[in-house]
């Protein structure tokens, strides 16, 4: 199901049939780096991922993280959506990219689209994002999109801390 459109991409619902994509995105390094290695080593175990987050996140929420596709060719380049995560006090804005796609706008483009619908759409009246220390780019994307970092969280036990951004969406909400 078709979310957003930009003027080079189209943000959709993931399914099972992207599992290829999906299991190329998150064993790639600078994903398993910043993001984290998810354990996800075969087709089978990335279409279980997809259903059981999600298809299953957008299904209960009305958002998710949603596949990003060039509006030109169809081909998948990364994902960006809305997150609700049971660690975070509010929604958070995710993207990653595959390498072939990175430096050349589509993230900030699809990202902000996202904020646009968080607030047009969705109402919401906060937005989150959270990176790893290290992810600079990460974090300049993010302040060039509006959000201001906040502080240093621990989202597991084991988490030696990631970086929360915020940014107010509406004043009412």
């Amino acid at each position: 199901m078709k979310i957003l459109e930009t003027a080079r991409l189209v943000l959709r619902t993931i399914e099972a049939a992207d599992a290829p994509f999906y299991l190329e995105l998150v064993n790639d390094p600078d994903f398993v780096v910043h993001i984290g290695d998810r354990g996800i080593r075969t087709l089978a175990a990335a279409r279980v991922h997809i259903e059981n987050g999600p298809v299953r996140m957008q299904a209960a929420l009305g958002h998710a993280i949603w596949l990003v596709a060039r509006k030109d060719s169809g081909a998948a380049i990364g994902m960006c959506g809305l997150i609700k995560r049971d660690s975070l006090p509010g929604v958070d804005l995710g993207y990653a990219f595959l390498p072939a796609w990175r430096g050349q706008g589509h993230a900030f483009e699809a990202a902000r689209a996202v904020v646009g619908y968080a607030r047009d759409t969705l109402g919401l009246a906060r937005l989150l994002a959270i990176t790893s220390p290290d992810n600079t780019a990460s974090g300049a994307l993010l302040e060039k999109l509006g959000l201001r970092f906040d502080k240093i969280v621990h989202l597991a036990p084991e988490d030696p801390g990631t970086r929360l951004y915020a940014m107010q969406l509406c004043a009412t909400g």
